[in-house]
C-alpha cells in the first residue's frame, strides 16, 4: 500500500458512527486545518482512516506521541481521530489527537508487565464467535463476557459451524446457562441459516466487533455478510479445530446497509485488564450467592458458611462455573498488586531527586544542649 490518499467515494460520516458525542468533542479542532476521521486498519507504522471524502494513510504526529501517557493514549482502530487537511497528495497526513471514546475493549498487552492494549474503539456490539466443533468453551465465553461488559459494549454470542453439530440446541442451552440474558445465535456459515437473526444488530452507523479464537470462522461470517471475499479464510485442523491466523491486523469493513464490520486477529492470550465490574456482571449468579456467606472477604475456597459451597453441594451451580469466577478474579487481584508495584516503584527515582543537603537535614539527630 503506497503512501498516498486512497480513491474512495464521499460518504457520510454518520454512516462511519459520527454522532454528536464526537461532534462535541471535535468542536475545539473545528477548523480549516483540521478535519475528523475513523481509523479503519492498522498497519505497521501508519492507520487507514476515512474522512467524508476520501481515505488517508496517516502516521501519528510527534507532539501526540509524546504526550501519550502510554500506549492507551494512540490510535487504535474504531478510534474517531483529528487529521490534518493535506494539500499535496504526497505528504503524509497526520494524527494531531484522539477523540473521547464511546467504549473500548482492551487487554494486557502480551509480553508486557503493565501495559493496556487497546484491541477495538468505539464498538457497539461485539459479536464472540465460537465453532460448534471441538472449539467449544463455555470458559473461554465467560472469559470474553467479562470483557466485553467492561468495555462498554453489549454482547452477542455466535455459534457457528451449526452444519457440523447435532446438539446444536443442546450447546446453545449451554452458553445460556452462563451468559444471563445476551442473545445467542446458532448459525451455519455453509448453508447460510441463521444469518437473518443477525439483521438487527448490522443497521447503519453501529459497529460490530468480531471476537474468537482462529478457525471459529470469523472471516468467511464477515465475507457473507459483505457478499465478497474481502478476508483470506483458511481450513483448520481436523483434530482439535485450530486455525492459522488468517487475519492479520484489525480492519473495519462498511456494509451496503450501513452497518459497520471489525475483524480482528484470533488471540491466543486474552489477559483481563481491569474488569473487575465486568466480572461481576458476568457472574450475576455467583455474585448474589456471595452476598449469603457468613464471612464478608469470603473466597468461595475452603471457608465454612460459603453460601457458594453450598450451592455446588445442592447441584444448583457447576464447580467449573465457581473455578472460572476464582480464577479471573485472582488474575485480577494479581494485576491490581502489579499496578500499585509499578506506582511505587516509578517514585523512587523522585526520592533520589532530594538533595544531599535537605537529606542531610532530614537524618541528622538533634544536638544535645
Amino acid at each position: 500500500m503506497q503512501d498516498e490518499q486512497l480513491n474512495t467515494p464521499e460518504l457520510d460520516l454518520a454512516i462511519l458512527g459520527w454522532d454528536t458525542f464526537f461532534q462535541r468533542a471535535f468542536a475545539a479542532f473545528d477548523n480549516e486545518k483540521f478535519q475528523p476521521a475513523r481509523v479503519m486498519a492498522q498497519h505497521k507504522g501508519f492507520f487507514e482512516v476515512r474522512t467524508a471524502h476520501t481515505n488517508f494513510l496517516a502516521g501519528i504526529s510527534g507532539r501526540l506521541r509524546h504526550a501519550a501517557r502510554g500506549p492507551s493514549d494512540l490510535p487504535a482502530v474504531g478510534d474517531w481521530v483529528v487529521v490534518n487537511r493535506t494539500k499535496n497528495l504526497s505528504d503524509r497526513a497526520h494524527i494531531a489527537a484522539v477523540l473521547p471514546r464511546k467504549t473500548k475493549f482492551s487487554r494486557k498487552a502480551p509480553a508486557s508487565d503493565m501495559d493496556e492494549q487497546i484491541i477495538a474503539a468505539n464498538i457497539d456490539t461485539v459479536f464472540i464467535v465460537q465453532g460448534l466443533d471441538l472449539n467449544f468453551n463455555v470458559r473461554r465465553i465467560e472469559r470474553y463476557l467479562a470483557m466485553i461488559y467492561d468495555s462498554g459494549a453489549l454482547p452477542v454470542v455466535i455459534l457457528n459451524k451449526a452444519d457440523l453439530c447435532a446438539a446444536a440446541g443442546e450447546k446453545r442451552a449451554e452458553v445460556r446457562s452462563v451468559a444471563f440474558g445476551v442473545p445467542v445465535h446458532a448459525i451455519s456459515s455453509v448453508s447460510r441459516s441463521g444469518y437473518d437473526e443477525l439483521s438487527p444488530y448490522l443497521t447503519q452507523g453501529c459497529t460490530v466487533g468480531f471476537l474468537g479464537s482462529s478457525g471459529v470462522g470469523k472471516s468467511t461470517i464477515i465475507n457473507n455478510l459483505l457478499g465478497e471475499n474481502v478476508q483470506r479464510t483458511s481450513e483448520v485442523r481436523a483434530y482439535d479445530s485450530k486455525g492459522r491466523h488468517t487475519t492479520t491486523h484489525r480492519e473495519i469493513f462498511v456494509l451496503k446497509t450501513g452497518g459497520l464490520l471489525l475483524d480482528t486477529p484470533g488471540m491466543r492470550e486474552l489477559q483481563l485488564w481491569d474488569a473487575e465490574s465486568g466480572v461481576k456482571d458476568t457472574f450475576q449468579d455467583i455474585d448474589a450467592l456471595a452476598g449469603k456467606c457468613r464471612f464478608r472477604n469470603c473466597r468461595h475456597d475452603s471457608e465454612p458458611g460459603c453460601a457458594v459451597t453450598q450451592a455446588i453441594e445442592e447441584g444448583a451451580l457447576s464447580p467449573e462455573r465457581r473455578e472460572s469466577f476464582v480464577k479471573l478474579n485472582r488474575e485480577l487481584e494479581c494485576l491490581e498488586s502489579k499496578k500499585k508495584q509499578e506506582f511505587w516503584q516509578k517514585r523512587k527515582p523522585d526520592e533520589k531527586k532530594v538533595p544531599k543537603d535537605v537529606k542531610r537535614i532530614i537524618v541528622a539527630k538533634p544536638q544535645q544542649p
